[in-house]
């Protein structure tokens, strides 16, 4: 075998172990998104259902809160003792945590102590895949021939296509072999602790890497960066390099690709009322059907450039955005599009009575008038404006032609409020049913291959954005700071632009009433990004890295 062949030959192990260890990653977390309806009843049960879902979506997301400070701790000891060491700590680190998730008692069981025992493994999860990431794309990138980064840089990518197709795969499976009841009992718990067998595959394959040529030829010449963390955000070049690169491509592909794959479903599920295991099944096959498009964009960036690429992605994020929802309704819940057309709500009330409807400890009394109109509606899916009332006004619903008025608890007892509750609810369903506004969903009625159409053009969008992002990024940074510089944005950038979004959207939607209103935090944050890319970042496609 020559020499050339020998490469190929291990560039290949190399990305593939890489790329293993990513869809390992990517499964975690991807999962407990998929899983949020169903782990919000499992944890969260002591708190009213708007607030346990909201909360559940705020624990999705504090695995990514702490994601930066596992950036900087091991993107500063991949800068100075080696990649390899990096991410074979954080992978162990990802593995145990998902597993002990699969072994959590519920709510049921231990009362307060199950959220908060999630919550920490979380951010385990979390501190871990914020070192992961970074270390595994520059790894790579540091091993690639210039003239097909893109493409070798793109394979880690489309293991996190992969591993969204992997889940909502086991997901469907095991649903369909126990049964949604069981599933919903205790056979979540099953994907959680398959894990176990990835973790096993990746830290096997993984043992067997040599370090990064590029780190190793740093070393001997004695320019390994004793203080990465200084060097990276103490000095401007750099940091104005860390900034540039979070708002032009970090917080662009963390936006669209959490809008594309996890916003839809809740919308889906949580506001237009279709079932969790259809939507799986709609998430399964457009996925699936993804996958290639991140190769493909990848292989593209090599012969077009990364800009190009990244910009029309985030350009279709942006214009897309609100009419593709609205198509959703439209499919999903026609009776619904039709209803709102037809008999608009307005909630009629004193702002000063007006709650946010968030408990996420189960203390709070939401006994006005208007909270008590709001609450209800926000476990309804449907669209509201709100009008202001005169000071200490009763809070009235207008539907249409006709009017509801709501419940002032404050001088009621615990038994009299729910009683009072009761009845504002029948007469509030008497006055949405009359107008056209429906109960649930038909699925027999849906054209789910309609929906899955819809939802396609937001996961192109993600492949474009996500698929040459990284390969940009690393020919951005010097390779004494790579690892580090590398890491931070992009777990700001997803981990905390993207991975706050459902739960930002979702409390926008409660807060406004306009089912529509979350769409605006991704379109004004992506519309930030494509300016900034545009403008103020340059293409890097065929950099050498041994001359940054």
């Amino acid at each position: 075998m020559d020499s050339t062949q020998e490469e190929t030959r291990k560039l290949r192990r190399i990305v593939f172990a890489t790329s293993a260890g990513t869809v390992f990653e990517a499964y975690d977390f991807i999962l407990f998104g998929s899983l949020a309806p169903i782990i919000s009843v499992q944890f969260f049960s002591g708190v009213n259902p708007t607030a346990a879902f909201i909360f559940t979506l705020m624990t999705f997301a504090a695995g990514f809160v702490v994601r930066p400070l596992g950036a900087l701790v091991f993107g500063s000891m991949g800068d100075r003792t080696g990649r390899k060491k990096a991410f074979l700590i954080t992978i162990a680190m990802m593995g145990g945590a998902t597993f002990a998730i699969g072994l959590l008692p519920t709510y049921a069981t231990i009362g307060i102590w199950a959220p908060i025992l999630l919550i920490a493994l979380r951010m385990i999860q979390g501190l871990a895949f914020g070192g992961e990431y970074g270390g595994a794309v520059v790894y790579t990138a540091e091993h690639a021939p210039d003239n097909k980064r893109g493409l070798f840089v793109g394979f880690i990518q489309t293991a996190a296509g992969f591993a969204l197709f992997a889940s909502f795969l086991i997901i469907f499976l095991t649903r369909s072999a126990l049964g949604d009841e069981s599933f919903e009992a205790w056979g979540w718990r099953i994907p959680f602790l398959l894990s176990i067998f990835l973790l096993a595959i990746s830290l096997w394959i993984r043992m067997s890497l040599e370090e990064s040529p590029m780190f190793q030829k740093m070393l001997a010449e004695g320019k390994a960066a004793k203080r990465p963390l200084r060097e990276a955000f103490g000095q401007w070049k750099h940091l104005k390099l860390v900034i540039l690169v979070l708002l032009g491509l970090m917080m662009l592909q963390g936006i669209v690709f959490y809008t594309a794959h996890f916003y839809s479903q809740f919308f889906i599920t949580q506001i237009l009322k279709l079932p969790t295991g259809t939507m799986t099944i709609v998430m399964l096959v457009v996925t699936g059907i993804s996958v290639p498009f991140y190769l493909f964009f990848s292989w593209l960036s090599d012969r077009v450039g990364r800009k190009p690429i990244i910009l029309a992605g985030g350009i279709l994020a942006v214009v897309s955005g609100f009419p593709l929802f609205n198509a959703m309704t439209a499919v999903v819940n026609p009776a619904l599009a039709e209803a709102q057309q037809s008999s608009p709500i307005v909630i009629m009330a004193d702002p000063a009575e007006c709650s946010v409807q968030l408990d996420p400890v189960g203390q709070a009394d939401f006994i006005s008038s208007c909270d008590i109109a709001k609450s209800t509606f926000a476990t309804l899916g449907v669209s509201y404006s709100n009008q202001e009332a005169q000071a200490n006004a009763l809070t009235i619903i207008s539907i249409g032609e006709s009017t509801v008025e709501s419940v002032d608890g404050a001088n009621l007892s615990a038994d009299e409020l729910e009683i009072a509750k009761a009845q504002f609810q029948t007469r509030l369903n008497e006055a949405l049913r009359n107008a056209g506004y429906p109960e649930g969903v038909n699925v027999d009625e849906v054209n789910l291959v309609l929906l899955g159409l819809l939802i396609f053009p937001l996961i192109i969008a993600s492949t474009m954005t996500y698929a040459p992002c990284s390969a940009m990024a690393v020919e951005l940074f010097p390779t004494r700071i790579r690892y580090t510089g590398l890491s931070l944005p992009y777990h700001i950038g997803s981990g905390w632009f993207g991975g706050f979004l459902p739960a930002i959207a979702f409390a926008m939607v409660a807060a406004n009433g306009s089912i529509y209103f979350g769409l605006w935090y991704p379109t004004i944050m992506a519309a930030i990004s494509v300016l900034v890319l545009a403008f103020l970042l340059p293409e890097t496609k065929g950099r050498n890295l041994n001359d940054i």
